[in-house]
């Protein structure tokens, strides 16, 4: 297996791949390297429908030489458990793609990356300012969306300064509010079908199209509620039964 980065005509092969409709697993195959390595880069560099080879090179040599340059600030704590520094912040950089890619705008993904990423769940504001190397403002305003749609909230510590928190509950809300949503587009659909006329070939589509969302709705509620318990589970626990 080749050691060291990836070449551009490695990131032409996994954009030729991509193209060709081929699983990550296929292209790291082709290319003798792990699937993670293929996985981590497509996600770096806008997701399997925007990877580009070349402005991915470009934006790795970019991210190098900014490395390069950045001086090691003293004051940063060495990484809890062990972790490698390199790998949790590539990680912290795939996690902020596919957030934005589910439609968060980049900095609200960045912060929210940052949280899920740390053992406690939270931080402050100035830790967040540190870590992410923004202004004070930034975080306020990436916070303040962020609370608006349930995605973190907001506590005094002992010293009272605010801290901001993920929540665990925060993916079955998202859940519930998908489901509401798609049932909105159901009812939307339905009431077309008594506009357009029912037996007509406008409304029948409009009436599958409501029957297959009602079945997709239902299913996300159910299966958020049935699951629900599994975001409080203790991992360690989980694992002593597996075991």
């Amino acid at each position: 297996m080749p050691g060291g980065r990836l070449t551009q005509q490695d990131r032409r092969q996994i954009a030729l791949g991509l193209a060709d409709g081929l699983a990550y697993a296929e292209i790291a195959r082709r290319l003798d390297r792990p699937t993670s390595t293929v996985t981590r880069e497509v996600m770096r560099n806008g997701g399997p429908t925007t990877y580009s080879a070349d402005l991915a090179h470009r934006a790795t040599q970019h991210r190098t030489r900014r490395r390069q340059a950045a001086p090691q600030d003293p004051k940063t704590p060495p990484q809890a458990h062990g972790r490698d520094a390199e790998a949790v912040r590539e990680y912290e950089e795939m996690f902020t793609t596919v957030l934005m890619q589910s439609g968060l705008a980049r900095m609200m993904s960045r912060v929210l990356a940052c949280l899920y990423t740390t053992d406690a769940g939270s931080l402050t504001a100035s830790e967040l300012v540190q870590r992410l190397q923004v202004s004070p403002a930034t975080i306020s305003k990436a916070i303040a969306f962020l609370e608006s749609q349930g995605l973190v909230r907001r506590e005094r510590d002992e010293r009272r300064r605010e801290r901001y928190f993920v929540d665990d509950d925060i993916w079955y809300q998202s859940m519930m509010a998908s489901a509401r949503g798609t049932a909105r587009l159901v009812e939307t659909a339905r009431q077309g079908v008594g506009v357009l006329g029912p037996g007509t070939p406008a409304a029948a589509r409009l009436e599958n199209i409501a029957r297959f969302l009602d079945f997709v709705s239902e299913s996300i509620a159910r299966a958020a509620e049935q699951g629900r318990e599994v975001l409080h589970t203790n991992p360690e626990t989980t694992s002593d039964s597996t075991a």
